[in-house]
C-alpha cells in the first residue's frame, strides 16, 4: 500500500524535480552532501557490504540517464525557469478548456527535456499513464476520456510545433554533455561503492527510457556486442551512443574480478573517503576501496565550468603508484584533478603491485 500511495500516486503529483521522484527516493530531500554520501557508504560497508546497488530497474520511473540529465537543471534554475515561461506562452493556445493544468504541463516539459529526442507515441503513452497514476482527474479504474483527450491533444499539438521543437532542442543541447558527465559519475560510484552493482538490461549505453512499459522495450544486444570490441576513444561531445559508459562498465567489472577483495566486507575491502583541496574541492567525489582501488568522480559539472574549472584543485592519493583503468595514465602522491580528469569526468585507479 505504501508503494501505491507514494511511488504510484504522490510521485505523479509532486513535480518540482522529476529526477528525485524515483523508486526508493525521497523527493523532499533530493540533494546529498559529500559528508552524507561518505557516511552512507561507510555504514553500508559496515552493515550491508553486499547490498544491491541499482540505478535503473524494471520499475524505474525514469532511467538513470534521464535522471542524470534532469539533475543538471538544479545547476541552472534561472535558465530553466525562463525556458518554461517561454514554452507556456508559446503553447497557450494549444490548451483545451484550460487543460493541462500548470503541474501537468511542467511535468511534460521535464519529461521532454530528460528524454529528448523522443517519439511522440512514447510521450503520449507516458502522459496517459502519468495522469491516471496521479488519480486527480482520471484513473485506471475510472478513466475520464474528455480530460485525457485534452491532455493528448495538447501533447500532440506541442510535439507537432516546429517552433517549440527547435526551442526545446536548443535548450536540451545545453544539458547533453553535463548530463553525460552525471551519468558516468553515477555509474562509477555505483560500480565501486560498498555493495553489489546491478546493471539493468540496456543501461550499459545511454538509455533514455521512461516508466514501464517504456523501459521494458527490447534491448539491442547485438549493437552492444559490436561496440564492446570497438574504439573507446570518444569524447563526451561525440558519444551519441554511450560507448564511454560501456567502456567504464566493462573495465570496472573487470577490475572487480581481478581484485575482489578490495570490494568485499571487512578490513580488506575498507572504504576510505578522500577529500580534494582547492577552489573546486566540492566538485570532487573520491574514495579508496581496500587500499587497492580509488574512484574519482565529478559533481555539478555546469557550476564547475562557471567557477573556473579545476584550476588549483588537487587530490592526494593513498601511497603507491596508481594506474587509471580508463586512460592508462599513472598517478601518484598529490595530483592535479584537472590533469587527471582532462579527458573524462571520472577516473578509476588501481594501485600498481610490485
Amino acid at each position: 500500500m505504501l508503494t501505491k500511495a507514494v511511488e504510484d500516486t504522490a510521485f505523479y503529483r509532486y513535480m518540482p524535480l522529476l529526477s528525485a521522484n524515483e523508486v526508493g527516493g525521497d523527493p523532499s530531500s533530493p540533494a546529498t552532501s559529500l559528508e552524507e554520501f561518505h557516511s552512507w557508504c561507510e555504514r553500508a560497508h559496515a552493515q550491508h557490504p553486499y547490498g544491491l546497488l541499482a540505478t535503473s530497474t524494471h520499475d524505474t520511473k525514469r532511467s538513470e540517464d534521464v535522471r542524470a540529465r534532469l539533475s543538471v537543471l538544479t545547476e541552472m534554475p534561472d535558465a530553466w525557469y525562463e525556458a518554461v515561461q517561454a514554452w507556456q506562452a508559446m503553447n497557450r493556445k494549444k490548451r483545451v478548456a484550460g487543460l493541462p493544468g500548470p503541474e501537468t504541463e511542467w511535468m511534460l516539459y521535464q519529461t521532454l527535456v530528460g528524454a529528448w529526442p523522443i517519439e511522440a507515441e512514447r510521450v503520449l503513452r507516458f502522459m496517459e499513464k502519468a495522469v491516471r497514476e496521479a488519480k486527480l482527474s482520471t484513473s485506471w479504474e475510472q478513466p475520464d476520456q474528455i480530460y485525457e483527450g485534452a491532455i493528448s491533444h495538447f501533447t500532440s499539438a506541442v510535439l507537432r510545433s516546429r517552433k517549440f521543437s527547435d526551442s526545446l532542442s536548443a535548450f536540451t543541447g545545453r544539458l547533453v554533455v553535463p548530463g553525460r558527465s552525471n551519468s558516468l559519475s553515477l555509474k562509477l560510484l555505483t560500480l565501486c561503492a560498498p555493495g553489489v552493482p546491478d546493471l539493468y538490461q540496456g543501461s550499459e549505453l545511454w538509455d533514455f527510457s521512461l516508466v514501464d512499459p517504456d523501459n521494458r522495450r527490447p534491448v539491442d544486444y547485438e549493437l552492444r556486442s559490436k561496440l564492446l570490441g570497438g574504439c573507446e576513444e570518444v569524447s563526451l561531445e561525440e558519444d551519441a551512443l554511450g560507448v564511454t559508459k560501456l567502456a567504464l562498465v566493462r573495465r570496472a567489472l573487470a577490475l572487480r574480478a581481478r581484485r575482489p577483495g578490495a570490494f568485499g566486507a571487512g578490513r580488506r575491502g575498507s572504504y576510505e573517503p578522500l577529500a580534494a583541496r582547492g577552489p573546486a574541492s566540492e566538485h570532487v567525489v573520491a574514495f579508496c576501496r581496500g587500499g587497492e582501488v580509488t574512484c574519482v568522480a565529478t559533481r555539478w559539472p555546469v557550476l564547475l565550468l562557471q567557477r573556473g574549472g579545476w584550476q588549483g584543485t588537487s587530490l592526494r592519493l593513498p601511497p603507491g603508484r596508481w594506474r587509471d583503468s580508463l586512460s592508462g595514465e599513472i598517478w601518484e602522491d598529490d595530483v592535479a584533478v584537472g590533469a587527471m580528469l582532462k579527458r573524462l569526468p571520472v577516473a578509476l585507479l588501481s594501485r600498481e603491485r610490485s
